[in-house]
């Protein structure tokens, strides 16, 4: 069993240091997809790409400290307003200004407890994609 900790101090600035990447040469974007995300922001994509948000130039505010963690809130996310193709959200790929995925997740629709979520998980294409909450965290325990 893992014992190491790390200060409420160190939690913050690994989530700053994190979520700081996805600014790079931005604004960064985030891919909406089918199906579970791959083992690692290394691996390829996976799942279907439904469509393509775009983030704002300094992609989250600072981090603060949480229950027992370090959370940074994403700034406004521009919708991706003409989906590509029909599917179910499934996870997100956020990616930097050159296409490297920096933080990946699984998706559910509002109040579903994902690492992110939107208006509506069930898209057709056309339709619009908007993101109504997505929060970024690093464990202090």
């Amino acid at each position: 069993m893992a014992n190491t900790r790390i200060h409420n101090d160190a939690a913050i600035a690994a989530c700053n240091a994190v979520v700081d990447l996805v600014d790079t040469n931005g604004p960064g974007t985030i891919e909406i997809r089918t199906g579970t995300p791959p083992t690692n922001c290394g691996d390829a994509d996976s799942g279907t790409l439904l469509g393509t948000l775009t983030l704002s130039a300094t992609a989250f505010g600072n981090a603060a400290d949480g229950t027992d963690k370090a959370t940074a809130a994403a700034a406004t996310i521009t919708g991706d307003t003409s989906a590509d193709t029909d599917g179910t959200a499934g996870h997100f790929r956020a990616k930097d200004g050159n296409g490297k995925c920096i933080i990946q997740g699984d998706i559910t629709a509002t109040s579903g407890g994902g690492d992110m979520e939107l208006d509506d998980i069930v898209i057709s294409t056309g339709d619009s994609i908007d993101v109504t909450s997505w929060t970024f965290n690093i464990p202090e325990t």
